[in-house]
């Protein structure tokens, strides 16, 4: 039975493509490596392990803290923050490039036309000297259909695919983790800035009660019942506490400035008005150590890395191996176009083409070491980021936990501080004490007063911490499905 062109053509591409698939990728298959995970969190902690989908973080983890104006902020850092379109913009790159990659895996065709009149020369040189030249004048209408195909027989589109996907998949945890970072830096400024707004209210209450002591003891002063001393030590007392209020009101512009630049507004026509909140941390569920590793984006960049990284040593290594081109084609030639699609003016080739590197000075070996080297490197940063990961996780749940302590023990100290300046101030009224005993009572009142809001305001940050050490709400149950 006589074959078709078509058919060759079609039985050459598949048992390309046959061949293709039956093939063995060079190179090793990847495989995560194992690292140590303590089964649970240790030390003196309130946290547990949290039940499955049981008040896990999700999505928009700010909404935890149930505060409107921190959810409002993020919302529009979402939208507006720079550095999270820059990230985005590289995560587009990336899927482009997997798109671009994986188009090898397919034929290419091109569709070939062409169409002309030309006229040849009569004094051209001959081709056959007892056959004298003419000039002719004729046309030409080309239509054709090419196919070029890299046969992959040994794995090496293969390899740039696996290597393109994980980079692609790498580039969408750098974007989440881009993400996850600026938003918890953006509710640490925030709650820095209340911590402020209360630190400032607490100043200046405090201020407010030393300009009535200082009338108080101008009072006594001018009917000789205090001395110039103590009223000297009133006023010096009432200044330092304006200078400590002015250098706070300072930082909370600075974090309001911040937050400005984060949200994508001009510093200048941003203000954030004061406001007095109550700073109580959410609970929140640290899950197990290993839940980590499918919760923090870092971590699923750094392995996403490997993943790529270990495609790279087959890429390399399949430069030992001869590159093979399929490429057959098939058309039609005439010089009308009556008889373009006619038998006679059909054409066709059938053509494969093989390229193997005889020597090349050890560049094909260098480059296998090079991508191993760098794939152990991978490995190396990726358990790194699980330690890290460790550590920031630990330090939040202990943190949390000794912070609770603290707050306990500093609204104490609040209470029996002003207990003391209640007595302190009862016994100079009675002329049993002096001014300097109220001085002292009153410093120590505002330094604990602080000290408390000081607290309160790292639990906050504290949470925030230990939310983004675990991860926020991402899940990689995108990138775990993929490996």
């Amino acid at each position: 039975m006589k074959m078709t062109p078509g058919k060759a053509i079609n039985r050459v591409m598949l048992l390309a493509i046959a061949t293709a698939l039956a093939g063995c990728a060079v190179g090793p298959d990847y495989k995560r490596p194992d690292v140590d995970l303590p089964a649970s969190w240790q030390g003196d902690t309130t946290f547990h392990p949290a039940k499955p989908n049981d008040g896990a973080l999700k999505g928009d983890w700010w909404d935890m803290f149930h505060d409107d104006q921190l959810s409002k902020l993020e919302q529009q850092a979402l939208t507006q923050n720079q550095s999270l379109q820059l990230a985005k913009s590289r995560l587009e790159q990336a899927r482009a490039q997997l798109t671009i990659v994986q188009a090898a895996q397919l034929p290419q065709l091109n569709l070939q036309t062409g169409a002309g009149r030309n006229k040849t020369s009569a004094d051209r040189p001959l081709a056959e000297y007892g056959v004298p030249n003419q000039s002719v004048v004729q046309n030409n209408f080309q239509l054709g259909v090419g196919v070029n195909y890299e046969a992959d027989l040994f794995g090496h589109v293969r390899r740039e695919v696996e290597n393109a996907k994980a980079s692609s998949e790498q580039a969408s945890a750098d974007f989440e983790n881009t993400r996850l970072v600026l938003m918890a830096e953006l509710a640490s400024d925030y709650y820095n800035l209340r911590e402020q707004d209360a630190e400032i209210d607490v100043v200046q209450k405090a201020i407010g009660l030393q300009l009535r002591a200082l009338e108080f003891i101008t009072a006594r002063h001018d009917h000789g019942l205090a001395s110039g001393l103590d009223l000297a030590q009133q006023q010096a007392l009432l200044d330092a506490n304006k200078t400590q209020l002015e250098l706070l009101q300072n930082q909370r512009l600075q974090n309001e400035h911040a937050i400005a630049t984060m949200i994508g507004i001009p510093a200048p026509s941003f203000k954030l008005p004061a406001q007095i909140i109550t700073m109580t941390p959410p609970t929140i569920p640290a899950g197990l150590p290993s839940d980590v590793l499918q919760r923090r984006p870092d971590v699923a960049t750094a392995e996403r890395a490997m993943a790529a990284a270990n495609a790279n040593i087959g890429v390399a290594k399949a430069a030992f191996f001869p590159t093979v081109l399929l490429q057959p084609s098939m058309g039609w030639d005439s010089n009308k176009m009556s008889n373009l699609f006619s038998a006679p003016s059909l054409l066709w080739s059938l053509g494969a083409s093989a390229t193997q590197t005889l020597f090349d000075a050890g560049r094909t070996s260098a480059t296998v070491k090079y991508a191993e080297a760098g794939y152990t490197g991978t490995v190396a940063s990726y358990r790194q980021s699980v330690l890290v990961a460790m550590q920031e996780v630990s330090n939040g749940i202990d943190g949390m936990t000794l912070l609770d302590r603290a707050n306990n023990q500093a609204i104490a100290s609040v209470n029996s501080s002003q207990r003391v300046l209640d007595l302190a101030n009862d016994r100079y009224q009675g002329g049993l004490d002096t001014y300097l005993d109220v001085i002292t009572a009153q410093q120590t009142l505002l330094t604990n007063q602080r000290q408390m809001v000081q607290i309160q305001g790292q639990q906050m940050l504290t949470s925030v911490y230990l939310i983004k050490a675990l991860g926020g709400g991402w899940q990689g149950l995108e990138l775990q499905a993929s490996n």
